[in-house]
């Protein structure tokens, strides 16, 4: 005889709990790192970035060498901590590694195109650290171009204690950045989204047009840019066909 709808459902549930309790929970360690320097290896910098989605601004790119002695604490991908946690950590990480920053300007993401530009923007960030790391862990699977050796991490924010306080100050010093844009475009809320597609944000570039900060090859601002342009067309055939 079958098992009953009700049987069924209560089997699928506690199949799914298992499942759950079963995944494992990504956080990074600082293992690979300590792997690094047990064989003599170091310094060992992590690098990631932030910002490549937005319609508007730079991404930013960070790179870390986090000291084995003091490694902060709680340090995890940046999208998975929240403003405060986020803010914390920079202020430890800053105090206790050493640390560099890099920007992708918006003129170079839409002459490059938005990989080519984080790509460069992090080897930027490795080369202005102040000491010259021997071994660089980078997010993703693209290895950078830096004057040593290079392992690209999928899910190293997630993984690799040195990307994840890498992760953390890019975001952190993108979203200040963002913070001031904001300040300096009323009317767009920058320091809200951060320059993300959401409807807010789609709402004002419709209302307003793009800004110097935004991202002219990507899709909606390049389609706003289109009819912008259409409008002044339209605006000089009706000028010229006035009375003089």
């Amino acid at each position: 005889m079958p098992p009953s709808p009700t049987r069924r459902t209560a089997t699928r549930k506690a199949v799914s709990a298992r499942l759950l309790i079963d995944e494992p929970v990504l956080r990074p360690t600082f293992t690979r790192e300590r792997r690094a320097l047990k064989k003599g290896i170091w310094p060992v910098a992590g690098c990631d970035e932030a910002g490549r989605g937005p319609l508007a601004g730079p991404v930013v790119a960070a790179a870390v060498i986090l000291d084995p002695a003091r490694v902060p604490r709680g340090l995890n991908d940046s999208k998975k901590l929240d403003e405060d946690e986020r803010e914390k950590l920079y202020e430890k990480i800053c105090a206790t590694a050493e640390v560099a920053v890099a920007f992708g300007s918006t003129a170079r993401i839409d002459r490059d195109n938005i990989l080519r530009a984080s790509l460069w923007a992090l080897a930027r960030a490795v080369a202005a650290l102040p000491s010259r790391p021997r071994l660089v862990y980078v997010d993703g699977r693209d290895r950078i171009d830096v004057a040593c050796d290079c392992e690209a991490v999928i899910k190293g924010d997630a993984l690799v204690a040195s990307v994840a306080a890498a992760s953390i100050v890019a975001k952190v010093t993108r979203d200040r950045l963002m913070a001031r844009v904001g300040a300096a475009c009323p009317g767009y809320g920058f320091e809200r989204h951060r320059g993300y597609g959401v409807p807010e944000h789609r709402a004002a570039l419709e209302r307003h047009g793009p800004t110097g900060f935004h991202r002219r090859s990507f899709a909606p601002v390049f389609a706003r840019l289109a009819s912008v342009e259409e409008e002044a067309e339209d605006d000089a055939l009706l000028a010229s066909l006035l009375p003089r």
